[in-house]
């Protein structure tokens, strides 16, 4: 009897030790530690405003993980919303030329206190699903705003750059994306945009810019939501749109803990501009 009592408490010991290691495999490498999606409000802080908005009704940013064919209407780039502002505008309104400035904040990956590209997409594990994220620092951009028109804009990404919420996927991703041949990513502006007049004195707004998105060598014409709000000397700009892989001819990367990944996912950005 004692024996067999000793077996049982062993084996008991046994398995709750399995368990214990399992969990401590999947805290420390599979957990899922995504970042949150881009908001307007993290962007203001990053921008120095500190202003607090509310929800832009019509805003069509697509929650998380949200696949193309379920995201929400674009606004008509001919339209947009206002919100209330807490923030601040410097008396010369937006007119003019601005540029993507990277030396306000920095590109860290989880603060995200800076200007960023990036990527947001569902993956299915052999021990349960995870969001694997992706996002360059490496950005360059400029828009031009004729009084109440944005006449002009163009952003650039360095995808050879990108990092991943796990080290294990950065390369992975970067290959997927054949960023040696493919380095860039680009969005260029096709059709004006109308934007309300009191965006000239910080009030945020919710538009969609029409234009053309390149990646992977593709280029493909686009409908982008997008937020913005002008803080102090700063013009703090989010937006995300659903995309589908292989519109583009892009393969999604697979591993041996990785079931299956989505063959769509969200691009996403924040943006921080200054006058040129």
């Amino acid at each position: 009897m004692n024996r067999r009592r000793w077996l049982l408490v062993g084996g008991g010991v046994l398995v709750a030790l399995v368990g214990l290691v399992a969990f401590g495999t999947w805290w420390l490498f599979f957990r899922d530690d995504a970042p949150e999606a881009v908001s307007l409000d993290q962007a203001v802080e990053a921008a120095g405003g500190g202003a607090s908005t509310t929800a832009l009704p019509g805003s069509t940013v697509p929650s998380e993980g949200e696949p193309a064919e379920s995201s929400t209407t674009a606004v008509p780039a001919t339209t947009a919303t206002t919100a209330a502002s807490g923030g601040s505008a410097p008396a010369g309104g937006i007119d003019g030329s601005w540029t993507v400035d990277t030396s306000i904040g920095s590109f860290d990956f989880d603060s995200a206190d800076g200007s960023f590209v990036g990527f947001r997409v569902n993956e299915e594990l052999t021990i349960g699903s995870a969001t694997a994220v992706g996002r360059t620092g490496d950005v360059a951009g400029s828009l031009l705003i004729d009084g109440t028109t944005v006449t002009d804009v163009t952003i650039e990404a360095d995808l050879s750059q990108l990092v991943t919420n796990d080290s294990r996927r950065d390369r992975a991703a970067r290959d997927a994306l054949d960023t040696d041949q493919f380095p860039t990513a680009t969005f260029v502006q096709t059709q004006p945009l109308e934007i309300p007049a009191d965006a000239a004195t910080g009030g945020p707004v919710s538009v969609t810019a029409v234009g053309e998105l390149t990646i992977h060598g593709v280029t493909r014409p686009s409908e982008v939501p997008i937020e913005a709000q002008l803080v102090d000397d700063v013009i703090a700009l989010i937006g995300s749109v659903p995309v589908t892989f292989a519109d583009y001819g892009v393969t999604a990367p697979s591993a041996p803990i990785v079931v299956s990944v989505e063959d769509n996912g969200i691009i996403e950005f924040q943006l921080l501009f200054t006058r040129s």
